[in-house]
């Protein structure tokens, strides 16, 4: 036995030495017809306005953002090749995927345009080129280019006719990826004839294909950006002038308003043209001031230490395609920066020094912007409450079920007024709970350096100070009544706000959508801040396994608190019943947290209930309060479809529990009007229920199937469509029908067959080209391409 073992083992060591010599064997083949790799092979981007720049940007962009695109973008992109621009093509592609939530040191950072700002220099992070980088001639720019192999690929080998594709198509989100480079392309593909371009996908048009053939022939000719028009330009260099005044409190006040809307996309709202999407810039720290080339301060974090005497804070544009999934418009206007000057630079305090950079003090918001004012801060990012909330969603920490199963399926959330209580006195009781308020961010990311009970404890007694000093500060209790609510200064859309979960992406919008929800928070300015720091500023996507699960940790304790805010209108007896039915099936320790901790219910609501149902009189209550500044996106219904045929697309909200559960979490639903030549869009949102949200892992166990839901929306919703339903007006009523008798994935399967758009149909491009232009003709500001990643094969 033991001979035959190490007989064996030996097989194995020569298999492996086999394996390795015809690799060398394979990948020197291929270095002696095509010549050695080399960035400096290529020619350089060629100016914005030659006829070569010209047919990438009239002819071969178009058809990379419709088709590729789709699925290379953002930092989930296969192999991290991205797609949106002329400087992602060149940067190539990674073995290493971004969201690796298991590792246990802290990636490599890889973030484009920031990290690396050459080709050469990508090569040296491990990125290999898609573009031909050795013999500079038609062949070898075909046969060297893992691009043009790979649509090669597609064309060898189409998809299969099958509406549903086999389970040879991997479509996991942390499938396997190869990332063959060029000298490995022939192995790959003989192992994976299917794995042409785009996966999973039909494939490009004839005349699509002999496009991008034909441009990657010529040696994929690309543009450098193109320079500003004059008016962009002007309103920038005033933008960065105010930025970067030399005082203490512009310096600060900058620093502030970077680390808020660094992920943000910032236009200028008056230079916006009818029916075009504007210019988008994002906010930069630099070494270099205004009129100069930025140079890019590369920390892992915003916060970080920039290592030099003086930053500039500089508005780099955006030159790449606008997607969805990471899209946050921000518009910059008079009215905005009024504001900004009243609240921040007009406002009569002192910023005596500058805060440090040291972990302990930066990654904490209420001590380094401790001279800034309260309500100042608060205002700031109440005035676009939603894109301070998007930025929990759309940016880094955005992806993963892990991230995400931190929050409910749907809900409501609302804001205490600013004016509350008295500022200074605030600012005093903030300061007072300074230990009891640390971030993650602020400790080791090597190590969980935290644990559940040191955060329970550190929650408990800030919640308790926070109950004891609401209570000294308004005796008349207005806080626990819809006056305390910020109503939106009677102007303002974004006082509430309506989050939707949908499993590992999530999406908000403006306003109450839908029915009542089972939860809702109420924010106020420390919490708000600390989820900013949490999840968007103090979040490494880059991270360690350490630092990714101090963050789910403690964003639990940060949910109960908005909720807990929420339940505090209500009277005694109904707060305990909510808090119970939102946690049931908890652990000992946490409902032991809840009923001790995290809910020093001492003062009364101030509410006199006139029902039984006090809850969902509360929510009424809050409703008219904010009444005058309800938005029309998503609660009313403007389509030109007939009334009939809008009551009969909410009927679908009547399919509930182990019904709903069939369904995908988003599914996109173009319905052609009978009258008119624009179809219309709606989104059907499954809620999916939970019994509690607080478990890490194992999330199906904690599924309250039985009350799921659906939420119907006019217009999209959302940027991962599971699913897409093509639908005819005079046929609605039979098809809401059909919808309504699924029960099983059989039926769900016909309805699929009458009326889906599968990833596989042969259709499937004219269906896109046909949505995605609509959505960007109906908003050319909000709406972007689309992700097809999490297209269901059903």
């Amino acid at each position: 036995m033991a001979l035959a073992n190490k007989n064996v083992k030996i097989w194995i060591f020569i298999l492996l030495i086999l394996a390795i010599v015809i690799y060398a064997f394979s990948s020197l083949s291929f270095t002696l017809r095509y010549g050695s790799s080399s960035a400096d092979n290529r020619a350089a981007l060629v100016d914005s306005a030659d006829p070569l720049g010209d047919i990438f940007t009239d002819k071969v962009k178009p058809i990379l953002d419709a088709r590729c695109v789709v699925c290379h973008a953002c930092y989930d992109a296969p192999c991290q090749l991205k797609l949106t621009s002329v400087t992602g093509i060149e940067r190539g592609a990674h073995k290493d995927a971004v969201y690796q939530g298991s590792r246990l040191t802290e990636a490599q950072l890889t973030r484009l345009d920031v990290d690396a700002t050459t080709p050469s220099m990508w090569r040296e992070l491990g990125f290999t080129p898609v573009l031909n980088e050795r013999k500079q001639n038609e062949d070898t720019h075909i046969n060297a280019s893992t691009l043009a192999q790979f649509l090669l690929l597609k064309k060898q080998h189409p998809l299969p006719d099958d509406p549903v594709l086999d389970k040879s198509f991997d479509f996991s989100l942390d499938r396997n990826q190869q990332c063959p480079a060029p000298d490995e392309f022939n192995s790959f593909a003989k192992s994976q004839p299917l794995a042409g371009m785009p996966y999973g996908l039909p494939g490009v048009s004839e005349d699509e294909h002999e496009v991008l053939i034909s441009w990657l022939k010529q040696g994929a000719p690309m543009p450098k950006a193109a320079p500003l028009p004059s008016d962009e330009l002007n309103a920038v260099n005033e933008l960065e002038a105010w930025l970067n005044n030399d005082s203490l409190k512009s310096q600060l006040t900058s620093r502030y308003i970077f680390e808020h809307l660094f992920t943000s996309n910032l236009y200028f709202k008056d230079l916006v043209k009818a029916n075009t999407q504007p210019q988008f810039y994002r906010l930069v720290r630099s070494i270099t001031p205004s009129n100069t080339d930025i140079q890019i301060v590369a920390t892992r974090r915003p916060f970080d230490d920039p290592k030099t005497d003086r930053i500039y804070y500089r508005l780099q544009a955006v030159n790449e395609t606008i997607v969805s999934k990471t899209h946050q418009p921000y518009a910059i206007d008079k009215n905005l920066l009024s504001k900004w000057q009243k609240w921040f630079m007009d406002a009569p305090y002192q910023v005596t020094s500058l805060p440090s950079y040291e972990l302990d003090i930066a990654a904490n918001p209420l001590i380094a912007f401790k001279q800034l004012p309260i309500n100042a801060r608060y205002r700031f990012m109440l005035e676009r409450a939603e894109n301070t909330i998007m930025g929990y969603i759309k940016g880094p920490v955005c992806r993963g079920q892990v991230a995400l199963n931190v929050i409910n399926d749907r809900f409501w959330v609302y804001f205490i007024q600013p004016d509350l209580v008295d500022e200074k006195a605030l600012e005093a009781f903030y300061q007072s709970q300074e230990d009891n308020l640390r971030l993650p961010a602020e400790e080791d990311s090597t190590t969980l350096a935290t644990g559940w009970q040191a955060y329970a404890k550190r929650q408990g007694s800030y919640i308790k100070a926070k109950s004891e000093f609401m209570h000294k500060s308004r005796s008349d209790g207005l806080y626990l009544t819809p006056n305390g609510l910020w109503d939106g200064d009677g102007n303002n859309q974004n006082a509430s706000l309506t989050v939707f979960r949908h499993f590992d992406n999530a999406t908000v919008v403006k306003g109450l959508v839908g029915t009542p929800p089972k939860t809702a928070w109420v924010i106020d300015y420390v919490l708000l801040e600390r989820i900013h720091y949490l999840l968007v500023a103090g979040f490494d996507v880059y991270g360690n396994v350490g630092h990714q699960l101090m963050t789910r940790l403690y964003m639990d304790f940060l949910r109960m608190e908005g909720e807990s805010n929420f339940l505090a209108f209500l009277p005694a007896k109904s707060r305990k019943k909510e808090l119970s039915y939102w946690y049931r099936k908890s652990s000992p320790e946490l409902v032991d947290f809840l009923e001790n901790e995290s809910n020093a219910f001492a003062m009364p609501s101030h509410i006199k209930f006139k029902t039984d149902n006090h809850k969902q009189e509360l929510y009424q209550l809050f409703a008219k309060q904010l009444a005058h500044i309800q938005p029309d996106d998503f609660q009313k219904d403007n389509s030109k479809l007939s009334s009939n045929s809008k009551a009969l697309m909410q009927q679908l909200t009547r399919i509930k529990g182990k019904a709903a559960a069939v369904f995908p979490e988003l599914t996109v639903i173009m319905v052609e009007p009978q009258y008119g030549t624009e179809p219309e869009i709606y989104t059907l949102i499954r809620n999916s229920a939970h019994f509690n949200i607080n478990s890490l892992f194992a999330e199906e166990d904690n599924r309250d199937v039985d009350n799921d839901d659906f939420t119907v929306v006019p217009g999209l919703l959302g940027s991962y469509p599971d699913a897409f339903w093509h639908v005819k007006e005079s046929q609605l009523a039979k098809v809401i029908a059909q919808a309504q008798g699924v029960k099983t994935q059989k039926h769900y399967k016909a309805l699929l067959d009458d009326i889906g758009i599968r990833r596989s149909a042969p259709d499937f491009w004219a269906f896109s080209d046909k949505l995605n232009k609509t959505l960007m003709r109906q908003n050319p500001i909000d709406k972007a391409w689309l992700d097809y990643n999490r297209l269901e094969n059903r």
